[in-house]
């Protein structure tokens, strides 16, 4: 198959832009891509395991380890036993954590919504339903 007509390098493309103006959207707030991702789930799902966060970030558990060791390094996250099950930790934001988010946030939200806008209802159900067709027929849905 031609390389012009392969569909990995325009889903590629489509993923390096998207991360790389998250990236510039949310480093202001001192965090990478992956930590912001990291601080999203954790706002809305405080108190989750590491395991947990990195299903739902979509990255390797020694990935989520690094990531949480260093966000517990720059304050802006507290791990502590489970009140019940002692050796698994939970996860919360610190008050330097939130504000780092909701920074990061509004930047990362302004880049989703131009992204978002260029689409209309229509198309956007569409892309989104092509892109989980891609996900599921890869085997990663």
């Amino acid at each position: 198959m031609p390389f012009e007509e392969r569909l990995g390098g325009d889903i590629k493309l489509a993923e390096h832009a998207l991360m790389q103006a998250k990236q510039q959207a949310v480093r202001p707030a001192g965090l990478t891509v992956a930590q912001y991702a990291t601080l999203l789930v954790l706002s809305e799902n405080p108190g989750v395991s590491a395991a947990e966060l990195a299903r739902k970030c979509r990255v390797t558990p020694q990935t989520m380890t690094t990531i949480l060791r260093n966000l517990e390094a720059g304050g802006l996250i507290a791990r502590v036993p489970h009140e019940v099950h002692r050796n698994v930790l939970e996860t919360r934001l610190t008050e330097a954590g939130r504000s780092a988010f909701e920074t990061a946030d509004a930047r990362a939200s302004a880049v989703e919504r131009r992204l978002a806008d260029e689409f209309s209802d229509e198309e956007r159900a569409t892309l989104r339903a092509l892109l989980g067709r891609a996900a599921r027929v890869l085997g990663e849905d």
